[in-house]
């Protein structure tokens, strides 16, 4: 993969969404700041703001920017320094059955039937258990980012799908949606456990894993990789997540 990165000729505008309730804390507002969706944006420029914690949704770009909270905490994995955990290990040999392949970010009936069982079983009431193959594929796909579906079966079965992002020195992991009764497999920490490997094996050095949460029981598998990078103070910095909160 190539590590360069053109040179971005243009002024970027950000702006603010008007305040809403938090997926994750209980009655608390949230607030996300957009780069402008009219503007030319690029994986390159997707690179360049990832690095100052920057997500991608669709084809936006966007970081929480919640007056008096700084919950939503950026993290990133060193992937040449990453070690499994006795558990990931057990993880990792406990799919070794999976059959993984990498695809085109295209709609697909499988995997949206997948993502519709996965949405309703983890996150009912959510606003999403009930999505429709527009939605699906408007969230997960995008016009100008280097997006792969990386795809496991098993006995001819689709169980799990990750959403990758492929940037100039590093990979994104933008959403995992996984057969929701295969739960002794944890195949969405096996996911992330891939895509650790792929991004150690095409030369690049981060794997973005998003936001990790303070106070969110959704998000606290992420402090189990390490180690493990936070965007602090305008700073990636190494961090135990497990001492914070």
């Amino acid at each position: 993969m190539d590590k360069s990165e053109p040179h971005q000729e243009q002024e970027l505008r950000f702006f603010a969404t008007a305040p809403r309730p938090c997926s994750y804390l209980q009655d608390r507002n949230a607030i996300s700041v957009f780069a402008d969706p009219d503007a030319r944006l690029s994986s390159a420029l997707y690179n360049q703001l990832a690095r100052y914690g920057f997500r991608r949704s669709g084809n936006d770009l966007y970081v929480p920017a919640c007056p008096g909270c700084s919950a939503c905490i950026p993290v990133r994995v060193p992937v040449t320094q990453f070690i499994r955990s006795r558990n990931q290990r057990r993880i990792w040999n406990r799919n070794r059955d999976l059959e993984c392949t990498i695809l085109p970010a295209e709609y697909r009936d499988e995997h949206f039937e997948l993502y519709a069982r996965y949405q309703k079983a983890r996150h009912p009431g959510g606003g999403m258990d009930n999505p429709t193959a527009d939605e699906y594929i408007r969230f997960l796909t995008c016009d100008w980012s280097d997006t792969q579906f990386i795809e496991f079966r098993i006995d001819r079965k689709t169980v799990a799908v990750a959403v990758t992002d492929r940037l100039c020195n590093a990979l994104s992991a933008v959403y995992t949606f996984f057969d929701p009764v295969m739960q002794r497999r944890s195949l969405g920490t096996y996911a992330i456990l891939r895509q650790i490997e792929m991004t150690r094996k095409s030369g690049c050095d981060w794997l973005y894993l998003g936001y990790w949460i303070q106070g969110s029981r959704k998000m606290d598998y992420k402090s189990r990789f390490r180690p493990i990078q936070a965007f602090r103070n305008g700073h990636w910095q190494l961090t135990d997540l497990s001492t914070m909160g």
